[in-house]
């Protein structure tokens, strides 16, 4: 299959993907294709979570969509009636990041029974993060020295972690092709900045 054929049948796949998920598709489609424009779609991963707030269910959809160049979010929420509007209605927004912007991607996976574990086996739950410099948490707590005795003020120590995105998948709550997704997308990002490290470095 030559590298026009393969992006068509990828492009492809993401709406088929976007429609499937039965979580306004027209909407969701139209805000990620005007996202995408006319570049090609290397890879792509559509998520669809139900939340419980209170005594009302709500649904969200989040598209990642990678391209040569660039990593897009396409985040999709429904909202009750408020005092806002009358009626139910949608938000969607849409955020592209260059490939090179793309400082982290963290892969968790969590294992049962990893004494067992062989490769290839599908882990039960995924956690992809994502980081690009817009949003990172700040974690502090009191500094302290080796003297257990020593009761003086040693400032804070802390670490910040990039978190701009973070999506999890489990193979009991999105079955295991959507894991199996998740693992084939996080890779494709992960292969996408080390080019682009790469390229920069020259």
């Amino acid at each position: 299959m030559d590298a026009m054929a393969k992006t068509s049948t990828t492009t492809q796949g993401l709406r088929a993907a976007i429609e499937r998920s039965g979580y306004y598709p027209a909407l969701v489609a139209e805000a990620v294709e005007a996202a995408v424009g006319g570049e090609p779609v290397r890879s792509y991963l559509v998520h669809q979570e139900t939340t419980f707030d209170q005594n009302e269910v709500r649904r969200h959809v989040t598209v990642l969509v990678l391209t040569d160049t660039r990593f897009l979010v396409s985040h999709t929420d429904e909202q009750a009636a408020d005092s806002t509007s009358p009626t139910p209605y949608a938000t969607t927004s849409t955020e592209s990041v260059k490939i090179g912007r793309i400082s982290s991607v963290v892969v968790s996976r969590v294992v049962a029974n990893p004494e067992k574990y062989t490769p290839g086996t599908l882990p039960r739950e995924v956690v992809l993060t994502v980081g690009w410099g817009a949003v990172s948490r700040l974690d502090l707590e009191p500094a302290a020295c080796g003297d257990p005795n020593c009761d003086a003020d040693h400032g804070y120590t802390g670490s910040s972690t990039a978190d701009d995105l973070s999506l999890r998948v489990s193979e009991a709550g999105d079955g295991p092709e959507t894991v199996r997704e998740a693992l084939a997308f996080a890779q494709a990002v992960s292969e996408a900045t080390a080019t682009a490290t790469a390229d920069s470095a020259r």
